[in-house]
């Protein structure tokens, strides 16, 4: 290693040690855990047939697609969006989610495994990117993830072999679901914390990562579906996997489950902003 890498490296571990990216970092899964329990809720509602409608307003706030707020991750920072209190977390969400980030970027260039350095990397970004959507909600800016999907499909479908790249991407979504299922089922997410967190979190992060594990499996559903007809519009995310679940005979009931999975992952974000290993 040249001592230009060293430095970088030493650089790299004070800043993920410093204090303020610390606790920063536990901010941002605390506020991930507060989405997580949203999208739950939002989920619950639809497994209900009720629909979230809005007053008309000067300025409609981006996400709102026909009155109804979508059970996604823009549907839970839409939601946030409409109460100051909300706007708030939102806020320190952007602070929390930009130093997870930054520890994410350390803990890739600290590391010395390459599948360690990668996952570090690409956890960086998306929380880079949750970071830019609070801040666009806060904004009065934010935009429905479905169509955020359905237009990055439209534009991989304009390339060659564009049907068969999306379905790649639904592969992969595919394979990070199964390992989703997995982690929590072998509970490997304790590996994430520095001590154990007590049976009840332990409980919780086993139902609610094998639940996302699932919903990203419809998520991979929806873009396998998209593929084949070779219609980007079909690639309408989490809200759109959840609601095809609801085409389904007794549909409601695997998505009452799968709200309260994510809840329990909730629960166990709130242990990991306390016990995660940063």
């Amino acid at each position: 290693m040249s001592d230009n890498e060293v430095s970088v490296t030493e650089a790299a571990r004070e800043i993920g040690g410093h204090p303020i990216v610390e606790n920063g970092a536990r901010v941002g899964y605390a506020v991930n855990g507060l989405v997580h329990l949203l999208i739950a809720w939002l989920a619950l509602q639809l497994a209900g047939g009720l629909t979230f409608t809005r007053e008309p307003t000067a300025e409609p706030n981006a996400a709102a697609t026909s009155g109804v707020e979508a059970a996604d991750q823009s549907g839970a920072f839409a939601a946030l969006a409409d109460t100051n209190v909300g706007k708030l977390s939102l806020i320190v969400g952007v602070g929390g989610f930009v130093l997870l980030a930054l520890w994410q970027i350390s803990e890739a260039i600290i590391r010395r495994d390459k599948s360690t350095r990668f996952k570090s990397a690409a956890k960086a970004v998306l929380y880079l990117a949750l970071a830019w959507s609070c801040l666009s909600f806060v904004r009065g800016a934010g935009s429905s993830s479905k169509t955020q999907t359905a237009d990055v499909t439209a534009q991989i479908m304009d390339r060659p072999l564009g049907q068969a790249l999306v379905a790649v991407v639904g592969a992969i979504i595919l394979g990070i679901a199964i390992y989703h299922v997995y982690k929590g089922v072998k509970k490997r997410f304790l590996h994430d914390l520095r001590e154990h967190p007590g049976t009840w979190a332990v409980r919780a992060g086993t139902f609610g990562y094998a639940a996302k594990g699932v919903a990203l499996a419809l998520v991979a559903g929806v873009f396998f579906a998209a593929a084949k007809n070779g219609n980007a519009a079909e690639s309408t995310g989490l809200d759109g996997g959840l609601r095809k679940l609801l085409e389904l005979p007794g549909g409601r009931i695997p998505l009452v489950v799968i709200a309260a999975g994510f809840a329990a992952y909730a629960v166990y974000s709130a242990a990991r902003a306390r016990y995660a290993k940063v």
